[in-house]
């Protein structure tokens, strides 16, 4: 088993996925804490379904660089969402539902009718899932991952104490001074950019469970905030680097190993929790 993980390592191309699971799975977490709390956790499934409905535009359009399709596209989408949202006529999840289904609709229908592969099936199941594309990322897009992870790390560093106060306040963060809009603004955007970073990790069906499983799981034992985040953060990368570790040596798909990983987590605090109680 070691012999055959030291060979896998011994490709840089191994090192770059791995570097790019931790540093997806942590932000996730990060922000899953957030979105969990304020009862937002479903525009994680809302725009990766965007994502797949961008992603299926740069294939049409054949860019080598799809990220700069899809990349503004989710932003954008993610502003539509925290928009449409408040309005009184379309409210809560329907916002939602109506312009992640609508994307992902659209994107399987361009797929369809202007795909230049014979595969079509396959293609679409692999965006969905995951596939071995996280196993071919070059040195630039490791940057640009590591580059987008860092931004999210610092922006919730240094307005931990705002992102706080809206997560479990807005009407009294808006009391105190605080713009609520602006911090919901920031924090519907990074949920785009992690969305994005993630589709080639865990495919775009399963990026919700980056999101929501590790917060969860870290707060059926722990109450307060900064605990929950701590301890979602250590679930995630852990999850992440043991999952990634056994696809490759069961040869399992990297984003369903993963997940699979996080669900297992979730029941071993689920029943500490129990024992506590």
């Amino acid at each position: 088993m070691f012999e055959k993980l030291q060979y896998y390592f011994s490709f840089p191309l191994v090192g770059y996925a791995l570097t790019v699971a931790l540093l997806v799975s942590l932000c996730a977490s990060l922000l899953g804490v957030t979105l969990v709390l304020k009862r937002f956790s479903f525009i994680g499934d809302g725009l990766s379904h965007v994502a797949f409905g961008a992603m299926a535009v740069a294939t049409v359009t054949g860019l080598s660089n799809q990220m700069i399709i899809i990349l503004p596209i989710t932003v954008i989408s993610a502003v539509l969402i925290l928009r449409t949202s408040r309005n009184t006529r379309i409210r809560g999840d329907a916002s939602t539902a109506m312009i992640s289904v609508g994307a992902l609709a659209t994107g399987y229908m361009l797929i369809n009718l202007f795909s230049k592969s014979a595969n079509v099936a396959g293609d679409v199941c692999s965006t969905l899932f995951g596939s071995t594309s996280i196993l071919t990322l070059d040195r630039k897009e490791v940057l640009l991952c590591t580059g987008l992870s860092v931004i999210v790390l610092l922006v919730f560093v240094l307005f931990y104490n705002k992102i706080f106060a809206v997560t479990f306040d807005e009407n009294f963060s808006k009391a105190t001074g605080i713009n609520a809009d602006l911090y919901n603004l920031i924090i519907a955007v990074i949920t785009a950019m992690i969305i994005v970073l993630a589709m080639s990790l865990v495919g775009s069906l399963l990026i919700s469970a980056l999101i929501i499983f590790p917060s969860i799981t870290a707060m059926r034992v722990f109450r307060s905030f900064r605990s929950v985040i701590v301890c979602s953060a250590i679930i995630s990368v852990v999850c992440a680097g043991s999952g990634f570790i056994v696809s490759l040596l069961c040869e399992t798909p990297v984003g369903a190993t993963i997940v699979t990983a996080d669900i297992v987590v979730f029941f071993i605090f689920s029943a500490v929790a129990g024992i506590k109680k």
